[in-house]
C-alpha cells in the first residue's frame, strides 16, 4: 500500500486550496468479456475536472491509482504523464483561478472488492461489475480529488459489452452504444457507484403525495445474478423499502434527494452493504438460498433502513472528514433499528440490536484500540479500521440514550434542521450538536463530552440492602476500566423481578433515574418487595454492561428461562455472556446456563446469538483439558433439542446447524452423512443445499469426506456460493498437506478472489486442528509486514485478522505477539493495531481459561 495513503492534514490543505465545480467520468468496460490483453485486466477510465483554486500559481495533486496513464492535460496544455504521474497522485503545478483537468488512463479491474470488481460467474460463464469505493478506492477507476469533503456533481457515461446494462446514481440511457447517466446532485466521490452485466433486473415505484400537494416518484429497482434470480424474493425488499421511504419521509420532514432508487446484490463483496445515492449495493448473501429463520430476514431489513437512511445522514450531509465518520454511521446504525421498529413487521428489533448489535461495541470497547466516537483519524489506513463496533454500534447505542435523554421529538427535529441547515454540505461535531441544542433546550457539551469524546464502557453493579423483606436502600454502582476511568451519566431503567408460584420471573417495579458518579442511590425503591432478581439497565436504555449482585445472580442460575420478557431475558444473557468474557464467570457455566435454558428462547435471533457465543466459550474460554467434555455435551444437548424442535419451525433449523457445528464424535458425525445421503430423516428437517454445505463443512473437518466428496457436492451445486463453500471444505480437512496448499494459495500468491480468500481462511483454522496449525504461528509473524505492504488494504485486513494464532492459545503466543510488536514499533499503525487487537482476544481468552480451570 505505499504511496497510496492521504493524511487528514493534505485534505485540509487541499480543501482549503480547491472547489471543484463538476466531474464527467467516461468508462470503457467493453474490455470485461473476452481475453484480457495481459495482466492485470484494465479498462479505460477518461476524466474530465473542472475546478476552482483560491491562490492562482499554487501547486496540488489530483488522486488516482492505475497501471497506467495515456494522457494528462491541465487547460488545455499536455503534460508529461510520466513525469506528473507517480502512481497514485498526479501533481498539478501553476494552478489557474479556474480549471480543467483531463485524464486519460488504463484502470485496473479487481478482484478484491475494492475499486471496479470483476466477477465471473461460475454457473454460466457470464461477467457482472460493480463499484465498491469506501472511504478511497473511486481513485482506482477514475481520477479525482478523494476526500469528502470536495463534493461536486458527477456526470458518467459507459461503454459496456453488447448486452449489458449498466447503471449509476442518475437515472440512465442508452444512446448509440453508450449509457448516459444523469448528472448528479453535490456528492462525495466514495458514494458515487457504477454497475454493469447481463443483471437480473426488477421494477417496481414508490409514490409520496406531501402536504402541499406535490407528489414525489421515486423509480424503483432491484437486481442480482442470472444465477441467484429463482431465489430473489425482490417483493419482500421493495416492501420493506416502501415502509422505510414512508418512514424516513414521516420523520425527516426532507424529500428523497436522489431520483431514482435502485438496490444491486452483487457477488465477492466486503461489506454488508453501501449507501450509494439511487443505487445501493448489498452482498449477494442477502438473497437466501435456502430456508432462513425470521432473523436473516430481520437483518436484510435492518441493513435496508441502514442504508437509506444515508440517503440523509451521509449522502445529503457528509462528513468533512472521517473523524466524524460517526455523524453518518451512528445515526444509520440508529436509524435502522428505529425504522425497523416503527416501519416493518420486525417490531422485536430493539431485542436484537440489545442482543447482537451492542455486543460488537462491548467487544470494541475494551479492545487497545477503542476510541472515542468521535475518533482521531489521521489518515486513509485509520479510516479504513475505524469501520467498527465503535463507530456503528457504540454510537447508535450512545444516539438511543440520547433520545431518552432529550426526547424523541426534540432528537428528530434536531435532525430535520441539520438537513435543512446543511443539505450537499460536509458537517463536523459542533454542527451537530448546535442543532440539537436548539431543539432540546440542554447544554449538549458536556454530554458530548462523557459519551462522543471519550472511550471505554462502564459496568453498573446493584447493590441491595434488605430490612424485614423488603428493600432498604438499593444503590447502583458504577466502574470503569482503569485504562479509560471516565465515569458517566446514565439514563437507566432499574428493574424488580420476583418469581411467581407457576415459576416465572417477572417485573413488579421499574424506577428510571439517572446514575451518576461511582454509587447512585435509588431512592424511589426504597421499601419495595425484595426482589429475586434486580436489573439495572431495563429496557436497554443507556450503553453499560450489566452486572448482578449476587442473590441475582443465583436467581438466574435457577430461573433465567423463567424470565417473560424477551428483552429482559435477552440483557441477562448479554449481561452473563460478557461475564464469561470479563472472566467472571467460568466458560463451562455460561455453557451449563445455554445447555439448560437455551430450549426455552422464544426469540430466535437471540437463540442463534447464544449459538455463537457458546462456540467462543467452549472454543476460547474453557479450560483446555474441559473442551472435549464440553463438546460432548454440547453435541448431545443439541441434538437433543433438534429432535424436541417442532417440525418444520426455524427453531429446528437452528438446532440443526448447531448440532452440526459442534459434532465431532463418530456417531454424530454419522447422522450428518447419513442426512446428507437421505438415509436418515428428521421430521421437518428439510436438508436443502445450504444446510448440505453446512452438514459437509464438520464432516470435512473431521476427516469423513474426502475431497471426492466435496467434489461432488459442488458438481451438485455448480455456482458462485457452491464454489465459495467447496473452498471452505477443501482447506478444512485435517492434513498437513492440505494446510500448506491453503497457506500457499492465500499467502504466497495473490491469485485468489477476496471471497475465495475468505472461504480459504475460514477452512484453515479449525478449533480440532491445533496441532496442525501450530507451525503457521511463526509463519504468520515472518510474513504479515511484507504481506501488508504488498495488498491492498481490503486483503491485508482480511489475512493480518483471519491468520492469527489464536487457536494456539498459550503463554508462547502472547510472548511471540509481544516480540513482534516490540520489533516492528514503525510498522504501519493499522497493522499493529490489528496486531494488538488479536493480541488482546488471546490474553482475554487464556484469563478466562485460568478462570474455567478454577471452576473445575
Amino acid at each position: 500500500m505505499p504511496g497510496e495513503n492521504l493524511s487528514r492534514d493534505e485534505a485540509r490543505e487541499r480543501a482549503a486550496l480547491l472547489s471543484v465545480e463538476g466531474y464527467d467520468v467516461s468508462l470503457d468496460l467493453r474490455s470485461a468479456v473476452g481475453d484480457a490483453d495481459g495482466e492485470p485486466r484494465t479498462f479505460r477510465s477518461v476524466t474530465t475536472i473542472r475546478f476552482r483554486c483560491n491562490e492562482p500559481g499554487a501547486s496540488s495533486f489530483a488522486d488516482l491509482i492505475a497501471p497506467s496513464v495515456t494522457a494528462v492535460s491541465l487547460n488545455g496544455k499536455d503534460l508529461d504523464a510520466s513525469e506528473v504521474f507517480d502512481g497514485a497522485r498526479i501533481a498539478l503545478e501553476d494552478l489557474a483561478a479556474e480549471n480543467e483537468l483531463v485524464v486519460d488512463a488504463q484502470c485496473a479491474y479487481s478482484r478484491t472488492g475494492e475499486g471496479l470488481h470483476r466477477f465471473v460467474d461460475p454457473e454460466d460463464g457470464e461477467v457482472y461489475l460493480y463499484t465498491q469505493y469506501e472511504p478511497a478506492d473511486s481513485r482506482r477507476v477514475f481520477a479525482n480529488f478523494e476526500q469528502p469533503d470536495l463534493k461536486a456533481p458527477f456526470r458518467f457515461e459507459v461503454r459496456a459489452p453488447e448486452g449489458w446494462t449498466a447503471w449509476s446514481n442518475g437515472a440512465g440511457e442508452l444512446t448509440d452504444g453508450v449509457w448516459k447517466f444523469a448528472e448528479t446532485k453535490p456528492i462525495s466521490t466514495y458514494i458515487t457507484c457504477v454497475v454493469a452485466g447481463p443483471y437480473h433486473y426488477v421494477t417496481d415505484s414508490y409514490s409520496r403525495t406531501f402536504t402541499d400537494g406535490t407528489t414525489l416518484e421515486i423509480p424503483l429497482g432491484a437486481m442480482c445474478r442470472k444465477g441467484l434470480a429463482p431465489h430473489f424474493d425482490a417483493d419482500d425488499v421493495f416492501l420493506v423499502t416502501k415502509q422505510g421511504l414512508d418512514f424516513f419521509h414521516e420523520n425527516f420532514d426532507y424529500p428523497y434527494p436522489f431520483g431514482k432508487y435502485d438496490q444491486a446484490f452483487v457477488p465477492e463483496y466486503n461489506l454488508g452493504a453501501m449507501e450509494n445515492p439511487g443505487l445501493v449495493t448489498f452482498r449477494e448473501e442477502y438473497i437466501f438460498r435456502g430456508k432462513v429463520t425470521q432473523a436473516s430476514y430481520e437483518a436484510r431489513a435492518n441493513v435496508i433502513l441502514h442504508e437509506m437512511a444515508h440517503m440523509w445522514f451521509g449522502d445529503l450531509v457528509t462528513m468533512a472528514w472521517w473523524d466524524d465518520l460517526w455523524l453518518k454511521e451512528s445515526f444509520a446504525d440508529f436509524m435502522g433499528t428505529f425504522g425497523n421498529v416503527g416501519a416493518t413487521r420486525f417490531k422485536d428489533a430493539w431485542i436484537t440490536f440489545a442482543n447482537r448489535r451492542k455486543a460488537w461495541a462491548y467487544r470494541a470497547d475494551q479492545l487497545p484500540s477503542t476510541h472515542p466516537i468521535t475518533a482521531d483519524i489521521r489518515d486513509l489506513q485509520d479510516a479504513k479500521l475505524n469501520f467498527d463496533g465503535i463507530t456503528y454500534a457504540k454510537g447508535a447505542s450512545v444516539l438511543k440514550q440520547l433520545v431518552a435523554y432529550v426526547g424523541q421529538d426534540a432528537f428528530l427535529e434536531g435532525a430535520r434542521r441539520y438537513f435543512k441547515r446543511h443539505a450537499y454540505g460536509n458537517t463536523r461535531l459542533g454542527d451537530l450538536l448546535s442543532v440539537l441544542g436548539e431543539t432540546s433546550g440542554r447544554d449538549m457539551t458536556a454530554w458530548s463530552r462523557s459519551w462522543l469524546q471519550t472511550a471505554g464502557v462502564n459496568a453498573l453493579t446493584p447493590q441491595v440492602l434488605l430490612a424485614d423483606s423488603r428493600v432498604a436502600e438499593l444503590a447502583v454502582l458504577q466502574e470503569a476500566a482503569e485504562s479509560h476511568p471516565e465515569l458517566r451519566p446514565h439514563r437507566v431503567a432499574v428493574g424488580l423481578y420476583r418469581l411467581t408460584e407457576g415459576g416465572a420471573l417477572e417485573r413488579y417495579a421499574r424506577v428510571e433515574t439517572d446514575v451518576e458518579g461511582p454509587r447512585t442511590v435509588v431512592a424511589d425503591l426504597a421499601g419495595a418487595e425484595a426482589p429475586d432478581l434486580v436489573l439495572v439497565n431495563d429496557d436497554d436504555l443507556t450503553y453499560c454492561k450489566i452486572r448482578f449482585d449476587a442473590a441475582s445472580l443465583d436467581t438466574l442460575r435457577e430461573h433465567l428461562g423463567g424470565l417473560t420478557d424477551p428483552l429482559a431475558r435477552a440483557l441477562c444473557w448479554s449481561a452473563l455472556w460478557n461475564m464469561t468474557r470479563d472472566a467472571l464467570l467460568p466458560a463451562r457455566d455460561f455453557i451449563a446456563l445455554v445447555l439448560r435454558f437455551a430450549s426455552r428462547e422464544s426469540d430466535i435471533g437471540v437463540l442463534q446469538m447464544l449459538h455463537a457465543w457458546t462456540h467462543t466459550a467452549l472454543d476460547r474460554y474453557a479450560a483446555p483439558d474441559w473442551r472435549a467434555t464440553g463438546g460432548a455435551l454440547l453435541a448431545e444437548g443439541a441434538l437433543r433439542q433438534l429432535r424436541a424442535a417442532d417440525a418444520g419451525s426455524e427453531h429446528q433449523l437452528a438446532w440443526a446447524r448447531f448440532f452440526a457445528s459442534t459434532a465431532s464424535a463418530e456417531p454424530d458425525l454419522a447422522l450428518l452423512k447419513d442426512l446428507l445421503d437421505g438415509t436418515a430423516s428428521i421430521e421437518g428437517l428439510e436438508v436443502d443445499q445450504e444446510l448440505r454445505w453446512a452438514f459437509l463443512g464438520p464432516l470435512a473437518a473431521h476427516g469423513v469426506a474426502d475431497e471426492s466428496v466435496i467434489a461432488a457436492e459442488l458438481a451438485r451445486d455448480d455456482t458462485a456460493s457452491g464454489k465459495r463453500h467447496q473452498v471452505r471444505c477443501l482447506a478444512a480437512r485435517p492434513s498437513a498437506a492440505v494446510k500448506a496448499q491453503a497457506w500457499a494459495q492465500v499467502v504466497e500468491s495473490d491469485t485468489l478472489s477476496n471471497a475465495l480468500v475468505e472461504a480459504t481462511i475460514a477452512g484453515f483454522d479449525q478449533p480440532s486442528q491445533r496441532e496442525l496449525t501450530a507451525p503457521y504461528a511463526e509463519k504468520y509473524f515472518a510474513a504479515i509486514d511484507r504481506l501488508w505492504q504488498e495488498r491492498s488494504i481490503q486483503i491485508g485486513m482480511d489475512i493480518v485478522s483471519g491468520l492469527f494464532p489464536a487457536l494456539q492459545d498459550r503463554p508462547g503466543t502472547l510472548a511471540a505477539t509481544d516480540a513482534w510488536l516490540a520489533a516492528h514499533e514503525d510498522a504501519a499503525p493499522a497493522l499493529r493495531r490489528l496486531v494488538l487487537e488479536a493480541r488482546d482476544d488471546l490474553a482475554r481468552a487464556l484469563r478466562a481459561q485460568e478462570r474455567d480451570a478454577q471452576a473445575g
